[in-house]
């Protein structure tokens, strides 16, 4: 039996690249589409500048054009994350420069997956069991099928043993209102103890 929490499913793993991703968009792949892009807008201001009649150094416009890449490059690579929908928070305190503004944090976007359909669910019980319902009871049969080896579909008679009534009829049966935090917390909890 492997020991796995709810926060172990919503952690957020970034997956790293194997081989063919790398021979693909390696170091070479990106210095060739690099060249290529400034040798294709070289091309294309001096077919212009011949168009309207001007004649500039073919050195000066690739290192104009090269400068350009540079800055924009250098520009993307400073450039601060865009910032959440919900609001991003700083963190308190000075800014040492060690803090990796460009990395997910995982267990925000955990918490903003639920946060968000929790708060549209609020007032709607309709909402509530077409959104959030079904993300409970996936929880639930993937805590079955990792420490039991079932789910509710595959032997409901022992899902239920193993849920409890509480736990089985929430699932199962829409609710009249959302439920409260409080409950919401007693459900997880339940969850937890699978």
């Amino acid at each position: 039996m492997s020991s796995t929490s709810i926060d172990d499913l919503l952690s957020f793993e970034e997956e790293r690249p194997g081989r063919a991703g790398r021979s693909r968009g390696g170091r070479v792949g990106r210095v060739f589409r690099a060249l290529a892009g400034i040798a294709a807008v070289v091309v294309v201001l001096v077919a212009g500048l011949r168009v309207v009649g001007l004649q500039v150094s073919l050195l000066v416009l690739v290192a104009g054009v090269v400068a350009l890449f540079v800055v924009r490059r250098v520009v993307a690579a400073l450039a601060p994350p865009p910032p959440s929908r919900a609001g991003a928070r700083v963190p308190a305190g000075d800014d040492d420069g060690t803090w990796n503004w460009g990395a997910r944090d995982a267990l925000r976007t955990a918490i903003n997956g639920w946060e968000r359909p929790l708060d549209w669910c609020e007032s709607s019980r309709e909402r509530f069991a077409e959104r959030v319902l079904p993300w409970l009871g996936e929880l639930a049969d993937e805590r079955l099928r990792q420490r039991h080896g079932l789910t509710r579909e595959s032997d409901p008679a022992r899902a239920r043993d193993l849920l409890g009534d509480r736990l089985w009829t929430f699932l199962s049966t829409p609710s009249r209102r959302p439920p409260s935090p409080r409950d919401l917390a007693a459900i997880v909890a339940e969850l937890e103890k699978i």
